[in-house]
């Protein structure tokens, strides 16, 4: 069993700042948790104190049957992936994955079948008498992947692996690791600040705010039914539209026109929140959109603008070729099961 239980964890820094507000979660045994939020959220907080690399002020931690709050890190069989690879530059690629396993005292023949099997699984054999200075990016960090894989770990632990390789690279390394985590069924859990990344990765999605928990569930339970106004604008890309309504016996009405509102929400103000690729073009549409800026993006394109006579900014994805121009005023509609309503004063999700 390699499931990891965190309990009411907290970490508190001298002068009283609270980076973790007392965090509890459920790991499953091969699970690929997730760890997602804006930069100073506690997520890499959380990690190090999984590892052991941060004091735990209160709360605990248990990887598998045990409580590891004081143990070690060598003691916790984790092993952790870095950002910046942390790969010994006078070693070659063998050497930095047999690393830990030499100091571990294992056979020197053991130690070559382990270093051999990982190498083949992530495609690295043709490189092992390379120094890291003579590998790219991206081999690198198959590298230190090897090396994290070869002591057949508990739990995987990832602190933004991908920040430092290009876009192209970061997509076809993400599809690795995926795929790499799910023929080894090892336990676990990734940071990262890339909403991209946390929703195409994650078996379980856990969004950080100000060091507490906002949602936690599936990729696409949080996208479809975000808890919060945070998370309704962190987790989409481009993000969800906000703006203030209020539902009376009319419906839903919005700064840029009436719509139907969803059934069983009460009345008065409200928050009001839809995805862009929800909104549809029509000449009659109840919603109004003046257009500033259309972004290209090949497949679709994004309408940028605001309601007429309103502050309110609005983004519309457009699929097709009559695309509008800048200056025009779009139609629009939505369909009341795409509306998400929260609580103006809380943030809160009201259905």
């Amino acid at each position: 069993m390699s499931n990891i239980q965190i309990n009411n964890v907290r970490k508190t820094y001298p002068g009283g700042i609270d980076a973790i507000r007392g965090i509890t979660l459920d790991i499953a045994d091969g699970e690929f948790c997730v760890l997602v939020g804006p930069s100073g959220c506690g997520k890499s907080t959380l990690l190090r104190m999984i590892a052991g690399l941060e004091t735990i002020t209160d709360g605990s931690v248990s990887i598998g049957d045990r409580v590891v709050n004081d143990l070690e890190p060598a003691e916790r069989d984790i092993a952790m992936v870095f950002q910046n690879y942390a790969l010994y530059p006078h070693m070659t690629v063998y050497g930095n994955m047999a690393y830990g396993l030499k100091n571990r005292g294992v056979p020197k023949d053991k130690i070559k079948v382990m270093v051999d099997e990982a190498a083949a699984t992530l495609g690295l054999s043709e490189f092992l008498t390379r120094k890291p200075a003579q590998l790219s990016g991206g081999q690198r960090q198959r590298v230190a992947m090897g090396r994290a894989i070869v002591r057949q770990p508990q739990a995987f632990l990832f602190d933004e692996p991908l920040s430092n390789l290009d876009a192209k690279l970061r997509l076809k390394t993400r599809v690795e690791i995926r795929d790499l985590q799910q023929r080894l069924g090892t336990t676990s859990i990734y940071v990262t600040h890339d909403q991209m990344e946390a929703m195409t990765l994650a078996d379980q999605l856990v969004v950080l705010n100000d060091g507490a928990v906002e949602q936690v569930g599936t990729p696409i339970d949080v996208y479809n039914r975000p808890a919060s106004v945070f998370v309704a604008e962190f987790i989409g890309s481009p993000p969800m539209n906000l703006m203030p309504g209020e539902i009376d016996e009319s419906g839903l009405v919005t700064p840029a026109g009436v719509v139907a509102a969803p059934a069983g929400v009460r009345h008065g103000a409200v928050t009001i929140g839809i995805r862009p690729e929800h909104l549809h073009p029509a000449s009659d549409g109840p919603l109004r959109l003046k257009v500033r800026v259309v972004e290209h993006l090949g497949a679709s394109a994004n309408a940028h603008g605001t309601v007429p006579g309103h502050a309110v900014e609005m983004i519309a994805s457009l699929t097709g070729a009559d695309l509008p121009a800048k200056g025009e005023t779009l139609g629009l509609t939505v369909a009341a099961e795409n509306l998400h309503l929260f609580d103006p004063e809380t943030g809160r999700r009201l259905h």
